[in-house]
This record gives structure tokens, C-alpha cells and sequence, in this order.
């Protein structure tokens, strides 16, 4: 098949054979493009790998909720210009044309739910059926010079939202490059089971091929070549679950990173050639944060209360109006035209200029009752406040604890694997020259296995729990500091 492949390929100022004639290729030929395709191979293999910062800068611009993090903020931002608004004046034009009737008579009248019917119109003895066409264009300025700090409650209320919402985000962005690096330590953690069970699969092949050769010459007895079976097929299940996590982790690493794939190949970087730096960073969570975070809330709470309370305040309007009115109806014989022109003619013209005071007394009671609720508000993030202050004072020196019994357990593990690999190489022997059982030999094929599946977990569980204290801090920068 390869060979077939290579008769495809052109070489320039190749010499061809004639039809009928056996194409020869010169041997270094075929090693050359055998060479290349190889290192492509590698080469594909490698470029694939990515390291832990790759990961978090990926994860950092593709995963979707992060977006719509940075969306809330961009929404918060666009309410303070909203707001802001409040600060010019009302400019409302008005033109509309009407055909209507025009009985009235005196007296005053309320409008109906905003909408006014105006009864201006000729006072008469009798009632005059005969419509007529009318226009009527206003323009009205209404500037709220004076609102005793409503407005300016209000974009500081605004304003406590966007830095929540940047808050927020940056927690979350904080969080997530915790859960990418933890999903990271585990993947490799993973791997190296794999790797660990895939070695006891080698040795339990081996043992069972030496031990059914064993028991068909005689020398052993047949229950032996049984232990050897079961304990060939025990390394193969452990050797099939350790797969099994390891895709699941590889999942959920390519998940946090914002683009699912199963196939996502990460490198070891320095995870298993040292150990970290214990570091010792007390008091530093005050800057977490999931504690800034609530601080914002309590901020942006206390802001929309101030807002609340000074929506009670009275505002002095500045007016200016002018308007132009037509009718059909004719205001100097009360004659009746029904053609549309006359009705759309001006016949007056008005202008006005004034201040005014709005001040709903009433609103008191919802005002007071609205601000009492957003006091309460304040109040419970205050004690979500105090509440995440305990439980990163605690994880801090919980992660100071587990960060030194790790480093500890990482200094006992390669004594335990020497001590495994001794028992296991004299368990060997003595089984080979008939002076112990395959019980014995078993038990210390388990204890090799065990001692380096535990030098593979208490190395991670040492950068895992780096990784803690730094999420306790609030400061990922103490885990990634290790790495360079």
C-alpha cells in the first residue's frame, strides 16, 4: 500500500519509464518520505499538547458564561448612560388633525386615564351634529432644573451596578481559572494512573505466561495458573478504569476551555519534576474576589436605597410651550367650513413660559416601605459578607495545613516505592526458585502497584493543594509563580 502511494508522487527531473517498464524508485527515496511522514506525525502529536497558561487564556475568551458575564457589564454600562439622560430637558412636538364636532358647554372635566378630550367649542342652545375639520401642533420644554439629588442618586445607583457587575465577573472569571487548573492537576494525575496501570498489566501478563509455561511442565500446580488469570484480569480492569476517568477528566478540562473535544492533549510542564515552594500568605483573602464581590453588592444596595429615599423629593420644572391651533369652525361668525384645507389653516397662536413644583405627598408611604426593604437588602449582604470571610479564613488555613502534610506525604512516597520494588524483586526471586507461593508474589505485585499509583496522587495532591491556598488568597498568581 505504501509503495502504491509513493508511485503517485511526481518528482521533478525524474526520469519515467515507458509503459510496460517497472518503475524503480531508489531505496533512500522511500526512507526520506518515510522520515517526513514520521516527523509529521510526531510533529502533529506534539503541536497538540497545551500547557496549563493556554488553557486558562482559552478558557478566559471562549467559555459562554464568562461571556455573558462581560454582557451584563456592557448592559449596566449602557443604564448609566440612561440615566444620565435625565439630566436634559424634555423636548415634545406634537401635530395632529382631527374632525370632530364642537358643542360645549361650561364647566370643568377629568381626563380619561391620560387621555384628554378637549371641550372647547361654541356655546349654543342647541346641539349642531355637523362635523368639521381641526389641527392642532404644540412644541413643549419641560427642564427639571431642580430635583434635590434624585438624579444624581440615581447614576450612583447606576454606577454601583456596573461595579457589581465587574465584580461579578471577575469572580467568576477567578473561579473558573481555579476549576481549570484543579480539572488540569487531575487530568495529569489521571495519565500517570494510566501509565502506572498499564505497567501492572505488562508485569501481570508476564507473570501469567511464566506461570501457565509453570503448571503445563509440572513444576507448579494448576491453581497457580487460576491466581494468575485473576489477578492478569483485575490489572486489566483497573487498567480500563483508569481509562475510563481519564477521558471523562480530558472532557471536562476541554469543557471549562470552552470548545468540547475528547482528544485535548496537555503538557507536564514541571508538575512532576518538583515539588512547589510552601508559602505562607495569612490575611491575604481580604482581597478575594468572591469578597470584593460581596462588597460591591453591599455597595450597589445601599446606593439603590439612597435612591429610593430621595424619590420622595419634590422637582421645580422650568416650562416652555407654544402652539398653533386650526379649526373648520370659524372664530369670528362661528361659520362651518367641512372642507379639510380650512380645517388645517392656524387661526391662533400661544405660546407660554413658567415654573412648576411637583411633589406627590402621598408616595411617602411607598417610599418609606420601599426603603426600609432595600436597608434589609443591605443587612443580608452584609452577612453574606461576614459569612464568606469565616469560610476563607478557614479554607486559608486549611489549605496551609493540607499544602505541609502533602509535601510530607510527597517526601515518604519514594521511600515506599524503593521498599515496594525491593519486596517485589525478592518476591520474584523466591517465587521463581520454588520457595514461596504465588499468594506472596500477588501480594506484592498489589503493593508495587499501590505504592506507585500513591506517588503519582501525593505528588498532584501537593500542587492541588498549592492550588487551594491560592484560591483562598484570591490570588492565582501565587500557584502560577511556581511554574516559571
Amino acid at each position: 500500500m505504501f509503495y502504491q502511494i509513493l508511485q503517485k508522487i511526481p518528482f521533478w527531473g525524474a526520469n519515467f519509464p515507458e509503459e510496460g517498464q517497472k518503475q524503480k524508485f531508489p531505496r533512500r527515496i522511500y526512507l526520506f518520505l518515510l522520515l517526513n511522514l514520521c516527523s509529521a506525525i510526531t510533529f502533529k502529536a506534539v503541536a497538540q499538547k497545551v500547557t496549563l497558561q493556554q488553557v486558562l487564556e482559552e478558557g478566559k475568551q471562549n467559555y459562554p458564561f464568562l461571556k455573558a458575564k462581560q454582557a451584563e457589564i456592557k448592559s449596566a454600562e449602557s443604564r448609566v448612560k440612561s440615566v444620565k439622560t435625565d439630566y436634559l430637558p424634555s423636548f415634545i412636538v406634537q401635530d395632529q388633525y382631527t374632525f370632530s364636532t364642537g358643542n360645549s358647554v361650561n364647566g370643568a372635566f377629568l381626563p380619561n386615564e391620560g387621555s384628554a378630550l378637549s371641550p372647547s367649542g361654541g356655546i349654543r342652545t342647541e346641539n349642531i351634529y355637523k362635523g368639521a375639520f381641526g389641527s392642532f401642533t404644540t412644541a413643549m420644554v419641560d427642564w427639571k432644573v431642580f430635583n434635590f439629588g434624585k438624579v444624581n442618586a440615581n447614576v450612583k445607583a447606576a454606577q454601583a451596578d456596573i461595579n457589581r457587575s465587574q465584580a461579578d465577573y471577575e469572580n467568576e472569571l477567578f473561579q473558573h481559572q481555579v476549576r481549570i487548573v484543579d480539572a488540569y492537576l487531575v487530568l495529569l494525575i489521571n495519565q500517570k494512573l494510566v501509565e502506572a496501570q498499564r505497567q501492572n498489566l505488562e508485569r501481570a501478563l508476564v507473570f501469567k505466561q511464566v506461570t501457565d509455561a509453570a503448571v503445563e511442565s509440572g513444576m507448579r500446580p494448576g491453581v497457580d495458573s487460576s491466581l494468575a488469570g485473576a489477578e492478569y484480569a483485575k490489572a486489566k480492569l483497573l487498567l480500563l478504569e483508569s481509562r475510563r476517568a481519564e477521558k471523562v477528566q480530558r472532557l471536562r478540562l476541554s469543557e471549562l476551555s470552552g470548545h468540547l473535544e475528547d482528544s485535548i492533549q496537555v503538557d507536564t510542564m514541571r508538575f512532576y519534576s518538583q515539588l512547589p515552594v510552601t508559602v505562607n500568605t495569612e490575611s491575604t483573602f481580604l482581597k478575594n474576589p468572591s469578597l470584593l464581590f460581596s462588597q460591591s453588592q453591599i455597595d450597589a444596595s445601599y446606593a439603590r436605597s439612597q435612591a429610593v429615599r430621595k424619590s420622595f423629593l419634590p422637582s421645580i420644572s422650568l416650562t416652555a410651550a407654544g402652539w398653533g391651533r386650526g379649526s373648520g369652525v370659524s372664530n369670528t361668525d362661528n361659520a362651518y367650513r367641512t372642507d379639510f384645507s380650512s380645517g388645517v389653516s392656524y387661526q391662533v397662536y400661544n405660546y407660554l413660559f413658567g415654573i412648576s413644583t411637583r411633589w406627590n405627598l402621598t408616595s411617602i408611604l411607598k417610599v418609606k416601605n420601599d426603603y426600609r426593604a432595600e436597608q434589609f437588602q443591605v443587612e443580608r449582604f452584609k452577612e453574606i459578607f461576614n459569612t464568606q470571610k469565616i469560610q476563607l479564613d478557614r479554607q486559608s488555613r486549611e489549605a496551609q495545613m493540607q499544602l505541609e502534610l502533602s509535601l510530607e506525604q510527597a517526601k515518604l512516597t519514594p521511600i515506599q516505592l524503593d521498599a515496594a520494588h525491593t519486596a517485589f524483586n525478592q518476591a520474584e526471586a523466591r517465587y521463581e526458585s520454588g520457595l514461596t507461593d504465588l499468594f506472596t508474589l500477588a501480594q506484592s505485585v498489589t503493593t508495587l502497584n499501590r505504592a506507585e499509583v500513591d506517588r503519582f496522587i501525593t505528588n498532584g495532591n501537593v500542587w492541588r493543594a498549592l492550588l487551594m491556598k491560592a484560591a483562598a488568597s484570591g490570588d492565582l498568581s501565587l500557584f502560577l509563580n511556581q511554574l516559571n
